[in-house]
């Protein structure tokens, strides 16, 4: 694992619930990088791990595998090695367990920078070959692999990823303590993600706009670091002359983001592209309504929790805004059904199933 903010929760939290139903039988192996931020849920657990800069080691590990070099001895002893991103290390006499969370850059090379499609598309047909069985994060990335790869059906399984337990919903003083923190508007629509292509935020611009014209104490917030690409959500804003109406307090620490998102009138996540669309479950478990695209792991996830849709079309994205902004019945309904749809993830219930495919591929001759 590494720390990067999506990839890096994931491993935390479900290295964290592994270790509480399986006590002393989890360790972690970690790209500790001087950047690399410390993870309090894995203090406990013991670990190994190489301090080699992210993208030297990603390039040392494609080449061991081609060239068939185990690196045995950088890992503790073990039963299954489980590689948490797409980076899998060769190891000899060890099963091995990848999780594949998306297959952007191979469905979207456009939204990749050149050096990081390179690699991916060499490296990755690579790994989901070498790996003794795969974990997807949603069906969606399981169709993809199939698609993409003809990796066989019976060598992935689906184990969906949850919200964390603080994201509940808070109270009016919480959220006004976190609101003023931040300065926060009093009325405001959140995204919740780092800035990058597929996250669609010129278009989410656009239907502000529109959405504005009638609506004035209207605002979008957008939480999360500076990506790659940012050219067209930064030309929207000054096209659309929305520059006072966005919002972007940067990254939020986890401690925050609850208040965040339940201060939200409404929780939009309009990516064209999801592996798994977390933002999605932690907007419903805080209790707010929640607008999504309807492609990729996005419709799946959100079940008829939320309301979608297409995210190519603005006028699309406009309606549905429009709607949970001005329904109140609607809302209430929303965040009914969005509590009990995030309910039915939790990292329990990952641990478990990703414990069963350990127990499964131990057993592979």
């Amino acid at each position: 694992m590494n720390g990067r903010a999506g990839l890096g929760r994931y491993a935390a939290s479900l290295a964290a619930a592994l270790a509480v139903q399986h006590p002393g039988l989890v360790s972690v192996f970690a790209n500790e990088t001087a950047a690399a931020q410390p993870v309090p849920e894995l203090a406990a657990l013991p670990r190994r791990s190489t301090h080699m800069g992210y993208k030297p080691w990603r390039m040392v590990i494609w080449l061991a595998q081609m060239a068939r070099i185990p690196f045995n001895r950088l890992v503790p002893p073990t039963d299954v090695y489980h590689a948490t991103e797409h980076l899998l290390m060769p190891l000899r006499g060890i099963p091995t367990v990848l999780t594949v969370h998306d297959l952007i850059f191979k469905l979207f090379p456009e939204h990749h920078k050149r050096l990081n499609y390179w690699y991916l598309n060499a490296a990755m047909p690579l790994f989901v070959r070498r790996a003794d069985a795969i974990i997807a994060i949603s069906e969606a990335t399981k169709h993809d692999l199939m698609n993409s790869y003809g990796t066989p059906e019976e060598k992935i399984t689906v184990v969906y990823e949850a919200a964390a337990p603080r994201f509940t919903p808070q109270s009016p003083e919480r959220i006004a303590e976190v609101q003023a923190k931040y300065n926060l508007p009093p009325r405001y629509l959140l995204t919740v993600g780092t800035i990058e292509p597929r996250k669609n935020l010129a278009r989410l611009v656009e239907a502000l706009a529109s959405l504005r014209v009638d609506d004035p104490d209207l605002r979008l917030v957008v939480v999360g670091s500076e990506g790659w690409l940012t050219g067209s959500f930064h030309a929207a804003i000054e096209q659309h002359g929305q520059a006072d109406a966005v919002i972007r307090p940067g990254f939020i620490p986890d401690e925050d983001l609850p208040a965040v998102y339940a201060g939200a009138a409404v929780a939009v996540t309009a990516s064209t592209y999801e592996g798994f669309g977390l933002p999605v479950l932690e907007a419903m478990a805080c209790g707010t309504p929640v607008a999504c695209s309807s492609t990729s792991s996005l419709g799946e996830i959100a079940g008829d929790a939320a309301l979608t849709f297409h995210p190519e079309r603005v006028a699309a994205i406009y309606e549905v805004i429009h709607t949970l902004l001005h329904n109140e019945p609607l809302r209430a309904d929303l965040r009914e059904r969005g509590l009990a749809r995030a309910a039915e993830f939790s990292w329990e219930r990952a641990a478990r199933e990703t414990w069963a495919v350990y127990e499964h591929v131990v057993q592979i001759p």
